[in-house]
């Protein structure tokens, strides 16, 4: 899936990415003076827990952006499998000094993008048979949008909008500036020949029979209580998509699914996942 998901468009940013993280830990001065560039390492990555294992592919795009061609990488799992405590997922082979610099870089990655998927999939379950989507948003880790993203859809999530371009969204400052939702929307019908796909956020259930108005896309209820929200679901037609937004956890998602909006969003995916636990054992060959 990562060769689908990274287009010509997207797969710079991630190379971006990867240098900036080389360039924060500068020259590996240590390893310089303890080994010599013809010494060879093997490394296994090994996981430390049961966990779904995300971000194989970029062990491979750390070592050739550190210019070191003379690698070996063989993935032994699928990203985005479940793994088991103690399973070998990857093996590497190249140069001591690369690994030995790459190790940390390489573990970040896995760690925290298969932990963004862990609980993706947390959610995901806690709706099952529901038919609700879970969606991330874009509260992620500055740079790291797309790989967020990207394991969000490994943990059975969907992707809410993977940039401002995608989709335009109506949201309360755009609202008070433009003076109500309907003269909002025509600010952005006047604005674009051909408008992108558009979600208005509402507060009130005011906002909402004023959006179902518009006929946009998506509607989103936020941070409105469980009563309200029902109520507002019922102003919405199946033609258009709803959404419901704010302080959604783990205790609250099913609940929230059973008032049958289409999607529910959740920043904590990306923002609050814990670490998956791996390690990188490395031996002389």
């Amino acid at each position: 899936m990562f060769a689908r998901y990274f287009t010509s468009q997207t797969l710079p940013l991630v190379y971006a990415l990867v240098d900036l993280a080389l360039q924060e830990d500068g020259r590996d001065l240590t390893s310089e003076a303890v080994f010599s560039s013809s010494d060879v390492l093997e490394a296994v990555i090994v996981a430390k827990e049961d966990t779904l294992v995300v971000g194989l592919p970029l062990i491979a795009i750390v070592l050739e952006r550190m210019g070191c061609q003379e690698h070996a990488v063989s993935l032994l799992v699928t990203d985005g499998a479940r793994v088991a405590c103690g399973q070998t997922v990857a093996h590497i082979c190249g140069p001591a000094p690369v690994l030995l610099k790459a190790e940390r870089v390489i573990m970040n990655f896995i760690g925290h993008l298969s932990g963004v998927a862990n609980l993706t999939h947390c959610f995901v379950q806690a709706v099952s048979g529901t038919g609700v989507r879970v969606l991330d948003t874009r509260k992620t880790m500055p740079g790291m949008r797309y790989l967020e993203k990207y394991a969000v859809r490994l943990g059975g999530g969907y992707n809410h909008r993977l940039n401002l371009e995608e989709m335009l969204m109506l949201k309360d400052n755009h609202v008070d500036r433009a003076g109500s939702i309907a003269k909002a929307v025509a600010a952005v019908d006047q604005a674009f020949a051909r408008r992108p796909p558009l979600e208005i956020e509402c507060r009130t259930l005011e906002d909402v029979r004023e959006a179902v108005a518009q006929h946009p896309q998506r509607i989103m209820l936020d941070n409105m209580d469980q009563d309200t929200m029902k109520k507002a679901l019922t102003f919405i037609p199946d033609s258009i998509d709803s959404e419901i937004s704010g302080n959604v956890t783990l205790d609250t998602i099913l609940s929230l699914a059973q008032l049958g909006p289409t999607f529910i969003s959740i920043g904590a995916i990306t923002h609050s996942a814990p670490v998956a636990d791996f390690s990188m054992r490395l031996q002389p060959r």
